[in-house]
């Protein structure tokens, strides 16, 4: 209820069109500052976000939260195999494709980090704090 199912390349055209109250996308991976690793897309929905005005939340289990990794340049991001790309769009065999399964958003494009432990909110200064929610939270 409240929703309205979109192709994903129509959200920027929503959010200029009919407006948006807020995006919300899931996470692989979260690092130390906030920087977040979901499936491929998530950034571009981000920067979309950010250029309409519209807060841009990330749902997370606490899971992953992993302060193992200050940043999202840590993040490994798997490859998927080109034939994925060129066999669904009758590409030329020898096409060279890039195909990455996930992307990383940085925290600065982020409103918050919905947990089931509570909402890691943006600092004052700007930041996201994942460390300290973490260390506060973890029992």
């Amino acid at each position: 209820p409240g929703g309205t199912l979109i192709c994903d390349s129509s959200a920027g055209f929503l959010m200029a069109k009919k407006g948006v109250d807020a995006v919300v996308v899931g996470a692989d991976r979260v690092c130390a500052n906030g920087d977040t690793a979901n499936k491929i897309g998530s950034y571009n929905l981000a920067l979309v976000a950010a250029a309409h005005g519209v807060p841009f939340y990330v749902a997370s289990p606490f899971t992953t939260l992993d302060l193992t990794l200050s940043c999202g340049d840590e993040i490994e991001i798997e490859e998927r195999p080109a034939t994925e790309m060129i066999n669904t769009s009758k590409a030329p065999l020898d096409m060279p494709c890039w195909n990455p399964a996930f992307d990383v958003t940085p925290a600065k494009y982020i409103t918050g980090i919905i947990t089931e432990k509570g909402v890691i909110k943006r600092s004052d200064d700007g930041t996201i704090d994942v460390k300290a929610f973490v260390l506060e939270h973890s029992s």
